[in-house]
């Protein structure tokens, strides 16, 4: 037997060889196994050498990892009940869970729910053993004793469980209020504004303040001078009209539009975007609310807010009051004038979607009224492109507000047109297809910017050169939607003025499509005038209104000789001479003004006659609207021109008379005269003359 010195040495040496794992035989070291033991060490005739190094676990560690995996979860699960006991972790990833730590998770939130359940039913026995004694205290004499009763109780409302108690007393929320409106200290005065403030999150809490009266007192806070009751007493007003049914009602009983409009001078934004929402809330569907408002300065007020704020969300609110106040008849003008359309109009480029989109809509209800306002150029050219957006919303508004703002505006007209509006307008049309609501304020505007204006001319033009004639004829195909057909006619009228625009209206088939119109429109307007059916509009447009515009559209391009056959030949004189007994005066004019101008061809002016024109435009010849007279006139001479002389001498003394009826003097003078051609020349009816022009 080797002595233990021996054997030691005997190890060492052994250790020194390739084979140098530890059998642990004689140095005790716990044996560990190779990872690669299951692969095999040699393959062929390789040979591979292992070093193996072995740490000492302390004990102490060692006596951790003997726990039983039942202390371990425990520890984990239940770490309160190991209280002076170290248990080491097995967790080599702190970026990773162990099983034992994942298992542990529900244990823990349990234990957590069971917690804030014990401690909640702590909160509502305690809320219900103290509302009682806390009631008699609100209505004490001694205001320190109130103050005192106050701040517990809304200390009381800031945890879920006693603010529901508290909500379920009514004789508790009615003291409250009682106290909130009696008392003269401003602390306790924000203390119970406070409590109101806090019930009101939850709707049991709005409908106990609503049935102890809490509106009319909240209402009387909207006047203190502390902010913090200010604020709290408009929040709890914004709740109730938000969430509690017949709280608008109350809220306008108790005159708090009168309260909330002074509010829009306050400064805080965040209390002006409640403040606003309120008014919206009030005014919606409310026309009384909407007065109330405009009695008070609410346009003005919020005006400067839109003109003065960056803050979204108070800007987004005040448009929306706008947006109601801008239907009202009397808030309209208001609006404009306290410079609402300049003020909204900032606002439409760099701004969120919905603010777009509600100051747009603000601004078509309202450039009806705006139309003879000043300083809109910003506003326009930001509108002429608006209308290369594809939001149908935006361009529904952008062409109403262009529509709207280009009538009988001069200076607009001009602007727009300079600014490449037409070219926009046109693209609008062709991208809009059958939306109606695009088609028609976009036409429309048209229609103002190729008349009456300086570069009225530049725009026919333009319309023509931007390829926008055939798209504007193509809107007379059926089916008719009666105000785009209407806009459409009006414009096709105007656009011959231009005679460079003459033949391409020809060539787009607008004489056809006009008196296909006409007939459709005057047997509607026949047929509803003879029917015991008062209705005589379709989608809000006259049909007269329709042979009005037709007739006059059909007059213009009569100008061009080749259009002015074509007319002719579509037997369109039978119901030009039929139009001249109207009883509306405006298509007798155009009616007059077509003959006039087809009266110009020999053979026109003989079937014009053979229809029988001569007895009704004898009597046009006294109309007292000289448009129409000197209308009447022109055709009478050229359809007597090859007429026996007692016939021609019959309509000169006529004609004469006629003209000259205002002035006596002038009558005497001319009457025997039998210069009267050379008369009629002078006044533009020979047969080298154009009416109309």
């Amino acid at each position: 037997m080797l002595s233990e010195a021996e054997g030691t040495m005997k190890v060492t040496e052994w250790q020194k060889t390739i084979y140098s794992t530890d059998s642990g035989i004689q140095s005790g070291a716990t044996t560990v196994r190779s990872f690669s033991d299951d692969d095999g060490l040699e393959h062929g005739s390789k040979k591979y050498t292992l070093t193996t190094t072995v740490t000492e676990i302390p004990a102490d560690v060692e006596s951790q990892y003997m726990l039983t995996r039942a202390q371990r979860v425990r520890a984990a699960m239940f770490p309160e009940t190991m209280e002076g006991v170290s248990v080491l972790s097995t967790q080599t990833d702190t970026t990773q869970q162990t099983n034992v730590q994942r298992l542990a998770e529900p244990s823990q939130l349990l234990k957590t729910a069971i917690m804030h359940l014990i401690n909640y039913q702590d909160d509502a026995e305690l809320a219900t053993r103290a509302v009682p004694e806390l009631t008699k205290l609100l209505n004490d004499d001694d205001q320190v004793v109130v103050n005192k009763a106050a701040m517990i109780v809304n200390q009381l409302t800031r945890k879920d469980a006693s603010r529901k108690v508290l909500m379920q007393s009514p004789q508790m929320v009615a003291a409250v209020v009682r106290t909130m409106q009696n008392t003269n200290d401003m602390e306790t005065a924000r203390c119970t504004a406070s409590i109101l403030h806090n019930l009101s999150h939850q709707r049991e809490g709005l409908l106990a303040i609503f049935k102890s009266g809490g509106i009319p007192a909240l209402v009387r806070m909207l006047s203190s001078p502390m902010e913090p009751v200010l604020f709290y007493a408009i929040t709890t007003l914004h709740n109730l009209l938000l969430h509690q049914e017949g709280a608008k009602m109350a809220v306008r009983l108790a005159d708090g539009l009168q309260r909330m409009v002074p509010l829009l001078k306050k400064s805080n934004p965040k209390f002006l975007a409640i403040t606003t929402d309120c008014l919206q809330l009030l005014s919606y569907g409310n026309q009384e609310s909407k007065l109330i408002i405009l009695a008070n300065g609410g346009p003005e007020g919020l005006v400067q807010i839109m003109r003065n704020y960056n803050y979204e969300k108070l800007l987004w609110t005040t448009s929306r009051v706008l947006k109601v106040l801008s239907v009202c008849p009397s808030n309209k003008p208001a609006i404009v004038e306290a410079g609402g359309m300049q003020a909204l109009g900032k606002h439409l480029s760099g701004s969120s979607q919905r603010l777009m989109q509600n100051c747009l809509w603000t601004l078509r209800n309202l450039s009806d009224a705006a139309t003879k306002q000043d300083g809109l150029d910003g506003l326009l050219q930001v509108l002429v492109g608006l209308l290369g957006s594809d939001d149908v919303n935006m361009l529904t508004c952008a062409t109403g507000i262009l529509s709207n703002l280009t009538c009988n505006n001069s200076r607009n007209k001009s602007l727009v047109t300079q600014s490449n509006g037409v070219e926009a307008l046109i693209h609008a049309i062709l991208r809009a297809g059958e939306k109606e609501d695009v088609t028609e304020p976009a036409v429309c505007a048209l229609r103002h910017l190729t008349s009456r204006h300086p570069d009225a001319e530049m725009a026919q033009n333009a319309v023509r050169q931007y390829y926008g004639i055939p798209a504007i004829v193509k809107l007379l195909n059926q089916p008719y939607y009666w105000p785009v057909v209407k806009a459409t006619v009006g414009l096709i009228r105007n656009l011959a003025l231009s005679p460079a625009n003459q033949g391409p209206l020809k060539d787009a088939g607008t004489i056809p499509r006009l008196v296909s119109l006409l007939l459709k429109a005057h047997q509607d307007a026949q047929r509803q005038a003879t029917s015991s059916t008062q209705q005589t509009y379709q989608d809000g447009v006259r049909m007269e209104e329709i042979v009005e515009g037709c007739t006059g559209a059909l007059h213009i391009l009569a100008r061009d000789p080749a259009n002015r056959a074509d007319i002719a030949s579509m037997q369109t004189i039978p119901l030009f001479v039929q139009l001249l007994y109207s009883p509306i005066e405006n298509v007798k004019r155009v009616a007059a003004g077509v003959l006039c101008e087809l009266a110009l061809d020999k053979q026109s002016a003989e079937l014009i006659d053979a229809e029988g024109a001569s007895a009704p435009l004898m009597e046009l010849l006294h109309s007292s609207n000289e448009g129409i007279a000197t209308y009447a006139a022109a055709v009478l001479f050229r359809i007597s021109e090859d007429k026996n002389p007692d016939y021609r001498k019959r309509v000169s003394v006529e004609l004469t008379h006629s003209l000259f009826k205002h002035d006596p003097a002038a009558w005497e003078m001319v009457r025997n005269s039998e210069e009267m051609t050379i008369l009629i020349k002078l006044h533009g009816f020979g047969p080298f003359g154009a009416c109309g022009k």
